[in-house]
């Protein structure tokens, strides 16, 4: 039962980032950036640091949708990583 668990937060994790790499592009698409929804998966890199760059520099923090992205991603991470080594076993 544990297991399911953490596929479950696994996969809120990762929606939780898709949401806020969406609203990251949105954000940035307001700004003036040219941003192609069509490629999102590989630029989001990029908007990240555009958006977090922009946000400094208008508020001297980084923006709170930095944080929406980088965290669930690493958490999901995680419990994949936690989940395969248990599997292993």
């Amino acid at each position: 039962m544990l297991p399911g668990l953490f596929y479950v937060l696994a996969i809120i994790c990762v929606i939780w980032a898709v949401v806020a790499a969406v609203m990251i592009a949105v954000h940035m698409n307001r700004r003036g950036f040219k941003v192609s929804f069509l490629w999102l998966r590989l630029m989001i890199l990029k908007y990240l640091h555009e958006y977090a760059k922009v946000t400094r520099e208008e508020t001297g923090r980084v923006g709170p949708l930095f944080y929406h992205y980088v965290v669930p991603l690493n958490t999901a991470l995680v419990i994949v990583v936690l989940l395969v080594i248990t599997k292993v076993r």
